[in-house]
């Protein structure tokens, strides 16, 4: 089945450039998670597409694995055209594995928030409207809640955006992988038009603003329906 984002192509690259998020480096957050574990964590996260998004954090060194799925809403509306018509209450989100001795939730967020998104847009990410895209953090615990809280505050004190970041931060009620044909969609369409003009840019903000922690080869997920 082809992607309903194949239709909005034409009116894409038809449209201003503008479209695209202009990504900026953000303050890293005051305070980072405080949990003392040392086996792999996750962390999900909700910012536009999830093409985009799985891609730039296969590229973040100390993630392990990344895969593009849905949060929000209930197991059995968990399919692609189903979410895509925004009654679902699911975002399309990205459940990244990574291990909390090389790379700490806080900097995820911070890349999150630096590179992924424009967190000012409520149901919105550069072409793409509706509530599946909303930005949205699901904390799988009270620690990472208190976090991405305390970091979206301390974010709109600095005025880091030109308006009030719209993220929602949410408990993790549960994630579910999407269909097979979206993950890794970035690596193994990187010539694919949607790809170049939205989330190309989102890769090489990566490589540019956190040199440190981009790597070259990306961490695909693996996934087999």
């Amino acid at each position: 089945m082809m992607l309903n984002k194949i239709f909005l192509l034409g009116a894409l690259l038809a449209a201003a450039p503008a479209a695209a998020e202009e990504p900026h480096l953000v303050p890293a957050p005051a305070a980072d998670a405080t949990s003392a574990a040392t086996g792999p964590q996750t962390a999900v996260l909700s910012g536009g597409c999830f093409w985009g998004v799985q891609g730039v954090f296969e590229h973040v060194k100390g993630v392990t694995r990344v895969l593009a799925g849905y949060a929000g809403g209930a197991k059995d509306t968990a399919e692609y055209e189903t979410v895509s018509t925004g009654t679902t209450g699911h975002a399309e989100s990205v459940q990244i594995t990574y291990d909390p001795q090389k790379i700490s939730y806080g900097k995820i967020l911070q890349i999150f928030f630096s590179v992924v998104l424009d967190p000012t847009m409520k149901d919105a990410q550069g072409p793409d409207e509706g509530t599946q895209y909303r930005s949205e953090i699901f904390a799988a615990n009270a620690d990472q809640q208190k976090t991405a809280a305390a970091y979206i505050a301390q974010l709109n004190a600095a005025h880091a955006f030109q308006a009030p970041i719209a993220t929602r931060v949410d408990p993790l009620r549960g994630f579910y992988a999407a269909e097979a044909y979206h993950q890794d969609f970035l690596e193994t369409h990187p010539d694919y038009p949607y790809i170049v003009f939205n989330d190309m840019p989102k890769v090489e903000a990566l490589k540019t603003i956190f040199p440190q922690d981009y790597s070259a080869q990306a961490r695909l997920s693996g996934f087999k329906s």
